[in-house]
């Protein structure tokens, strides 16, 4: 069996919300995906295990996401020639500055794209432009996602939305 055309990979459990997020986002576009839990530092031989097989088994993206040092998308970069989106996650002393500037400072050769600090969606939705480039069906539901995002700020429902809080503040 093939797999889902996107893998995504949390760095620690405790990453699990922040991958959810962005699995949901991906189902919302019609795209399947799994997620493995692996370490680049405490499973290093499973992770590169799993990110040297995955072009193999089908997939076609990565979303890796970690905190701290967020090793994890480099380490899986150096291990395939899929493309690796980086989610740094904010978390520790530094609440997620040590994980962005690792996921942006890559060395030559081994490249990250990496999105806003616990940006599933962001990773999602990055990955999903990266599929459509071969899928014109895909490429038409993002365009309507950024329709209808697009459409929360039309001035007549940016009035509705204001009235609602005015409303709500004045107890009624």
């Amino acid at each position: 069996m093939s797999a889902p055309p996107v893998l995504l990979l949390a760095g620690s459990p405790s990453d699990l919300d922040r991958v959810l997020d962005c699995q949901e986002t991906l189902e919302s576009l019609g795209i399947q995906s799994r997620i493995r839990v692996l370490s680049a530092h405490r499973t290093p031989d499973q992770t590169a295990d799993c990110v040297r097989s995955a072009e193999s088994e089908g997939f076609r993206v990565l979303v890796a996401f970690a905190g701290l040092s967020a090793h994890l998308a480099g380490v899986s970069a150096a291990h395939t020639l899929l493309p690796v989106i980086a989610v740094p996650c904010a978390v520790g002393p530094l609440n997620g500055v040590d994980a962005a500037l690792a996921s942006l400072q890559m060395p030559p050769g081994t490249p990250v794209a990496a999105v806003a600090l616990d940006s599933g969606t962001n990773g999602a939705l990055l990955a999903a432009r990266i599929l459509a480039l071969g899928d014109p069906e895909l490429r038409q539901r993002l365009a309507d996602r950024v329709e209808r995002d697009r459409a929360r700020y039309e001035p007549e429902r940016i009035e509705a939305e204001i009235e609602k809080r005015r409303q709500a503040r004045n107890g009624g």
